[in-house]
């Protein structure tokens, strides 16, 4: 199949130039050079909508949305002249004019990009005096926490459980001020629960229930690791305090894209469950016994040898763990077939 190719075109950015694809938006270009444009509801694996204005640049004098504005041939672009910072800073000003001032206590602070806009225009106290938002919390699901009066309706959320997960459980409801995202009748979220929307959220308005409290993430010792729930083998980073996983998030360089499902990303209590199994155990006289890996690889081998010379290898079966991956599930099989001489190999891809 043959690759369509765009034709280059040429403009200059804060006066330096830059060629690019047709097609290419400003705020694509910009990146390309290393130019840095805010933004609130752009994220690169959703469509653009432009809701949050943060992203505005001028061209021939004319503000427009950086993300949604496609380059054009000969283009002057300037990105941070004292009209647009301006206009950015009473957007920003304007969007926290209705904004709750928990930033002492909420669990976004340090990874909120509303508070990083705010630190960077100086916002100390908005100038606009807007009207609170007040929402009852009356969420019961298990897993995601919503604080609508900490969203700001940049659609993040919405989009990406509707283009990239293709569920659609969220969406705007009403109308100008009283506009609030939330699932179909305004009931209890009751979805697939991947966490897309978490992920994507810039603000405290969505945040995992198991996090809240657990700690800051500049207190927070990331490690990355492969998720054991299955075996595609996605790629997750455990966030760990005090030696105990306080939080699953996944980077977007990953090849799963920073997407989990919700076994990957609210699935780990296990792994401090006073209940989980840490050693081999051996049954002795009805009981249990904990021992060494070597004493339980010599036992099942002994075992499997006596069944096998006595009833023959067909008396043997295998039971493969969809917990493995691809790879371990390989040489399982090929245990069994090789080793043991059966075809009695069964799998469950179900958990």
């Amino acid at each position: 199949m043959e690759t369509e190719v765009r034709k280059l075109i040429k403009l200059r950015i804060n006066a330096i130039p830059v060629e690019i694809p047709e097609g290419t938006t400003i705020l694509q270009a910009a990146k390309q050079i290393g130019i840095e444009i805010p933004t609130l509801c752009y994220h690169p694996k959703i469509t653009n909508s432009g809701a949050c204005r943060v992203c505005l640049v001028e061209v021939n004098g004319l503000p427009l949305t950086s993300c949604t504005t496609l380059a054009e041939e000969g283009m002057e672009v300037i990105t941070d002249s004292p009209y647009i910072e301006n206009m950015r800073r009473d957007i920003i000003d304007l969007i926290l004019s209705d904004h709750p001032y928990d930033c002492m206590v909420c669990q976004k602070t340090g990874e909120c990009e509303l508070q990083e806009l705010a630190y960077k225009y100086d916002i100390r106290k908005p100038l606009f005096s807007g009207e609170r938002r007040i929402y009852a919390k009356k969420d019961g699901n298990p897993f995601i926490e919503r604080d609508m009066e900490k969203c700001i309706l940049c659609g993040r959320c919405v989009k990406i459980c509707d283009e990239v997960q293709g569920v659609g459980a969220i969406d705007f409801a009403y109308k100008g001020f009283i506009t609030k995202v939330c699932p179909p009748f305004e009931r209890d979220l009751n979805c697939e629960f991947c966490g897309q929307c978490v992920m994507v959220c810039p603000t405290g308005a969505l945040v995992g229930k198991e996090w809240i409290g657990k700690g800051r993430y500049w207190k927070i010792r990331e490690v990355d690791t492969t998720c054991p729930y299955c075996g595609v083998g996605c790629n997750i980073t455990l966030h760990v305090r005090r030696n105990e996983v306080v939080r699953v998030t996944s980077r977007e360089d990953t090849w799963n894209e920073g997407c989990l499902c919700v076994k990957g990303r609210f699935g780990y209590k296990f792994i401090n469950s006073s209940d989980r199994l840490k050693k081999p155990l051996i049954k002795r006289n009805g009981q249990f016994e904990e021992v060494s890996w070597d004493k339980a690889l010599d036992y099942i081998a002994e075992r499997l040898n006596d069944i096998k010379s006595k009833y023959g290898a067909d008396a043997i079966g295998g039971l493969s763990s969809a917990r493995c991956t691809n790879e371990e599930n390989y040489l399982f099989q090929k245990l069994m077939r090789a080793a043991i001489g059966t075809n009695n190999v069964d799998h469950c891809a179900r958990l």
